[in-house]
């Protein structure tokens, strides 16, 4: 087991002497999320969850991003959930960046610590407790699972990425890797959720167009990245979020590895309709 960081916000508040001027973006084709702006007055809270806040970086918008939501969530000891999802068709993702929680998953206990990697599938009953004594923050991605005649819905794990060896991309020399949690060829799933690591120097070495949206959480280092027509710096805990289509690229400058978080949809057809895959 390799031993990895994971950056996670603990909000706070400004100064008064703060100035102004941030990274912060929202274009016609991408939004780029600072961790300087998940701040407590813009954390929200949830039906049926105790002793926890979080931050929402994505939720579906006509004429955006459309199917995903995508939350960071910090758990205060004593804190979690026995009714944590409203939404009986939603599939999640959840990822541990700090502390440790217990996560029932079709009565199943399991332990999450850091680099914790659970999927949970359409309509499964689950529960969350932070039952130790600092807080624990975890992302949180959702989707409206999109069922196929013939095709039935994925089932629930739970893993560690860091028990998962990395997939280098071809002709990279180990520069630019994946760490896969799912079988690319397993048609029952209709999101992919991985992380994508870039040793110093490694390089996207194309403008990447494609129909996937993209959310990217960055959980380590800090690089220059691609969005449309714009160069832009990010840094860990930053959150890029990408249209279908967004040209997208990245230089890993150092002087440490540059990893992320990443939400692609997959494996279905494009609806032939307005408003994207909700409700369809």
């Amino acid at each position: 087991m390799t031993d990895r960081n994971y950056w996670a916000t603990r909000g706070g508040h400004p100064p008064q002497t703060d100035l102004l001027s941030d990274r912060a973006m929202f274009r016609e084709s991408y939004a780029v999320i600072p961790r300087g702006t998940q701040r407590d007055i813009v954390a929200s809270v949830l039906p049926f969850w105790f002793k926890t806040r979080l931050w929402v970086l994505a939720r579906p918008l006509t004429g955006f991003a459309e199917t995903f939501s995508q939350y960071l969530v910090e758990v205060s000891a004593g804190g979690g959930s026995d009714r944590p999802e409203e939404d009986l068709g939603a599939e999640a993702v959840l990822f541990l960046m700090e502390g440790h929680l217990e996560l029932t998953l079709a009565d199943a206990p399991h332990t999450l610590k850091p680099g914790g990697y659970a999927f949970i599938s359409p309509g499964e009953t689950w529960a969350i407790h932070n039952r130790g004594t600092d807080a624990a923050r975890f992302m949180w991605i959702r989707k409206r699972y999109q069922e196929v005649p013939g095709i039935e819905r994925p089932t629930s794990f739970v893993t560690n990425e860091q028990d998962i060896d990395p997939t280098p991309m071809p002709g990279t020399e180990g520069r630019w890797a994946t760490t896969r949690f799912v079988d690319a060829k397993d048609m029952r799933h209709d999101m992919h959720v991985t992380i994508v690591t870039f040793q110093p120097g490694g390089i996207i070495p194309f403008a990447e167009t494609h129909v996937m949206e993209h959310g990217l959480y960055v959980l380590e280092g800090q690089a220059v990245y691609r969005l449309n027509e714009d160069w832009v710096e990010v840094q860990e805990g930053d959150f890029m979020w990408l249209r279908a289509f967004c040209p997208q690229a990245c230089y890993a400058g150092g002087p440490k590895p540059f990893r992320y978080l990443l939400y692609k949809d997959v494996n279905r057809h494009a609806p032939l309709a307005l408003g994207g895959h909700a409700g369809r």
